[in-house]
């Protein structure tokens, strides 16, 4: 009974966002007959490709054989390590300083175990599943433990190595966004094993799906640049549907429960800010203009997220404050992340004002109205975020607005897909995160102990405190 009770509030909650944020209906023409795709992606499975010294069957052939730049090269490595930077330490210490002081060291766990454990799996079969080959939703095991792939393996320009490396840090962070949802009262334990399934049987698909051209969307042309469906819709969701899963914390809405360092969130708040610049610019593969636009994007929307939040904030409270900035520079990031090298400049900024505002209503209004305890508020954040990106992108990617697609371009077709891959993302995501979930509790149970939680996880599970008194 409480599990059907669980899904109707998650459909429930579902639809009722979705005619908040996007009330106006949608018509739904033929989609043009060549789908738009994704600039990023059109590169991403030339991983396939042979290596640059390998013999050509003819002189045309022999012509058109990918090559190394070192350019590129020497970009996607440094925004890998940008990503990896995003993440540690730039996620740990913005959920760190949310958590109560008792639960620091927790949190900090949790996104550098998933972090070691997510790379490992993607080596092992998380990088075949997702950009090799296949069909519409999952690749195949033709690169199973990274099989074929030598120093001389290119991936358009780079080293295939390299990319193998830059998209494995997309798939880290991405399940560790979501223990922000769930954070202060769950197994360490049941942590890692939901990261495994939910990386296994949602990330990997989705990747797919977008990303790879045997994918579902990607042969309807949705446009994701850096990961707006695949990374924070889809984590969102997950996170949405744990907090309903797990359960409040104990004392949730009679307890004070403020964030003992928004100093930490601040800078960490500021490492994710540095480290999207790997994550967006370096979704182009290449050291060109598309890098320099995305890279430009992601200033301008950010900033004006945060102006939003803020002038949002002001109107509601009477008082802007450091929560509020960089909750809005988070929100402006993510919903950038879906439009980064497909708009221009001006579309990017009202792309971080619309974030700014529908982001704040998300932690506000649209929490109370979920019921959830979303503990680091990542469903308003990144869910909501995602979506408004995702949709937004394919108004401000048309050449009139000053996006980058050709005068063909079919705005409302466009919109159509982006609305089925939104749709797609969050019904994947919420069913598989609710089978994890209730997998992991038949097996390791999901929550500690009352006394357990009431005593701080930091003690209670890793056996450490942050602060000696």
């Amino acid at each position: 009974m409480k599990s059907e009770i669980s899904m109707k509030r998650i459909g429930a909650s579902f639809a009722l966002m979705a005619a908040l944020l996007f009330g106006a209906s949608v018509a739904s023409p033929t989609v043009a007959a060549e789908p738009v795709q994704p600039a990023a992606t059109a590169t991403l499975l030339l991983a396939q490709a042979p290596a640059a010294n390998a013999p050509a069957a003819d002189a045309p052939a022999a012509a058109e054989a990918p090559t190394l730049n070192s350019g590129d090269t020497a970009w996607m490595l440094t925004s890998t390590m940008l990503v990896i930077l995003m993440t540690i330490p730039g996620l740990a210490l913005f959920y760190g300083g949310l958590a109560r002081s008792k639960n620091m060291l927790s949190v900090l766990m949790h996104v550098m175990a998933i972090f070691a454990l997510i790379t490992i799996l993607w080596a092992i079969y998380g990088y075949s599943l997702a950009f090799s080959g296949g069909g519409l939703f999952y690749g195949d095991f033709s690169r199973l433990f990274l099989k074929g792939i030598t120093p001389d393996t290119l991936s358009g320009t780079i080293p295939e190595y390299v990319f193998v490396a830059f998209q494995s840090t997309f798939a880290a962070i991405t399940c560790a966004l979501i223990v922000g949802s769930f954070a202060e009262r769950i197994k360490f334990s049941a942590v890692l094993l939901f990261s495994v399934l939910w990386f296994t049987f949602a990330y990997l698909p989705m990747a797919h799906m977008v990303w790879a051209p045997p994918g579902l969307l990607f042969v309807d042309g949705a446009l994701d640049f850096a990961g707006g469906t695949v990374v924070h819709i889809n984590a969102g969701v997950a996170g949405l549907v744990g907090a309903w899963v797990v359960g409040r914390r104990i004392g949730y809405g009679r307890e004070a429960m403020a964030p003992h360092s928004l100093t930490f969130t601040m800078i960490g708040a500021s490492l994710l800010w540095v480290g999207w610049f790997g994550f967006n610019a370096g979704s182009a593969l290449t050291a060109g203009g598309v890098a320099g636009l995305a890279f430009i994007n992601t200033i301008l929307a950010t900033g004006a997220a945060m102006v939003a939040w803020l002038m949002g904030e002001s109107m509601a409270k009477g008082k802007p404050s450091m929560l509020g900035a960089a909750s809005g520079a988070v929100a402006g990031l993510v919903a950038v992340t879906p439009a980064a090298g497909f708009v221009g400049p001006m579309g990017s900024i009202v792309i971080g004002l619309v974030a700014g505002f529908l982001c704040l209503w998300g932690v506000n209004g649209l929490k109370r109205m979920l019921g959830a305890d979303d503990a680091f508020d990542v469903f308003g954040v990144h869910g909501v975020g995602g979506i408004v990106g995702a949709i937004l992108t394919g108004v401000f990617a048309a050449p009139g607005l000053g996006g980058v697609k050709g005068a063909d371009y079919a705005m409302t077709a466009q919109l159509v897909v982006q609305l089925k891959s939104v749709a797609i993302t969050i019904v994947w995501s919420a069913v598989v995160a609710f089978i994890a979930y209730k997998i992991v509790d038949m097996m390791v149970g999901l929550r500690v102990t009352e006394d357990e939680e009431r005593e701080g996880l930091d003690i209670s599970s890793h056996g450490e405190t942050a602060y000696h008194l």
